[in-house]
């Protein structure tokens, strides 16, 4: 008998599958694609919200409970899988003053390390960096990153070395139900029963779920596109951050560049205008990616939600039904709380961060 069947193989499912396994469940998640080669593979791995202090407490709970724990997790999955996510304390730059009094404000509030920088010191820490000397920036010097398709294969061996029975290329059709008890999903080849369902669909979550109970789920695609440069180690130190466009600089030198954001529906296609967005406004930053070959642009669907606030608890009226997802654009970084507070729902445990805000 299966307790709980995940439905999603992208990094919410995985962590929920891993944290519900943990727990002692037999788990069963099913993926209509491969795991993990979604928004969880498309994005950059910062372990931070883009300005962060324009979200909402809701987003910032989450997000800071799994900065603290995130070091750890990465040395666990490395030690139980042999494989490194590569979590680096790379730091985080902003050379836009305009933001400075709100970050500021923010920091205090939520005892975050950030520094209010001159020009000259934002050049210090980014030698290739577009700064003037009477410009001002801002430094977290705590933001780290994950390299995501790194820290997917982790998670997939993870669940393979607990036990957990992944089922990939297999698109969940509906919910098996019986009066307000949620006991199961019907694919295209046999019906699955277990206790508990988790929906973790990202950006197809409203089409698994439907219009059950006559809800607007209000989680729809939003595309954003990346392209990735190949660049020699040191060139890029740090995440750098500029007029909603950022770098993240990897291990072995390459660069991503992200990302737009567009309301085309379930496409994935990759566009020149894009293209020439992202590089332009990578360039702007530092000028010498100019020389650098672009390896690699791509497209991701994420699970757009209103302001960025994920769905996470109990559906109030359907027994065994579960909802995990909309994390919208900060996914990674607010991805192994989030596992944690439904597990801790679960399984009737003290709550990491208070529930209340992630049910609407």
């Amino acid at each position: 008998m299966i307790d709980f069947i995940v439905v999603g193989g992208g990094l919410s499912g995985m962590l929920v599958a891993r944290e519900l396994s943990l727990g002692g469940a037999r788990v069963t998640l099913l993926e209509r694609g491969d795991l993990g080669k979604e928004a969880s593979w498309a994005g950059g791995g910062i372990l931070s919200p883009l300005y962060p202090w324009r979200y909402l407490d809701a987003v910032t709970a989450l997000s800071r409970w799994s900065q603290r724990h995130f070091p750890q997790f990465a040395e666990e999955l490395a030690e139980e899988t042999g494989l490194d996510p590569e979590w680096l304390p790379s730091g985080l730059l902003m050379p836009e003053a305009g933001e400075i009094s709100a970050a500021l404000q923010w920091a205090q509030r939520w005892d975050v390390a950030l520094e209010r920088l001159p020009g000259d010191r934002l050049v210090d820490l980014e030698p290739e960096l577009v700064s003037s000397s009477d410009e001002e920036g801002i430094w977290l010097p705590e933001v780290a990153q994950v390299r995501n398709p790194r820290l997917l294969k982790a998670l997939a061996r993870s669940l393979e070395v607990r036990g957990v029975v992944t089922k990939t290329h297999t698109e969940v059709q509906g919910l098996i139900e019986h009066g307000d008890q949620v006991e199961g999903v019907r694919t295209r080849d046999e019906d699955l029963f277990a206790t508990g369902v988790v929906v973790t669909a990202g950006a197809w979550t409203a089409e698994v779920l439907g219009s059950l109970a006559g809800s607007d789920w209000q989680i729809a695609p939003v595309r954003g596109q990346m392209l990735l440069f190949h660049a020699d180690p040191g060139l890029v130190r740090h995440i750098v951050l500029k007029g909603g466009h950022y770098l993240v600089p990897r291990r072995d030198g390459r660069v991503l560049a992200g990302s737009t954001l567009e309301y085309v529906g379930f496409d994935k296609s990759t566009t020149h205008q894009a293209h020439d967005e992202l590089h332009a406004a990578a360039l702007a930053l530092i000028p010498k990616l100019a020389d650098c070959p672009v390896e690699q642009q791509w497209a991701g669907l994420r699970p757009g939600s209103p302001q960025g606030i994920p769905l996470i608890g109990q559906h109030p009226q359907r027994r065994g039904l579960y909802i995990n997802a909309g994390h919208f654009r900060n996914g990674v970084v607010t991805g192994p709380a989030s596992a944690r507070l439904l597990g801790d729902l679960i399984f009737s445990r003290p709550p990491c961060v208070d529930p209340a805000p992630y049910w609407r």
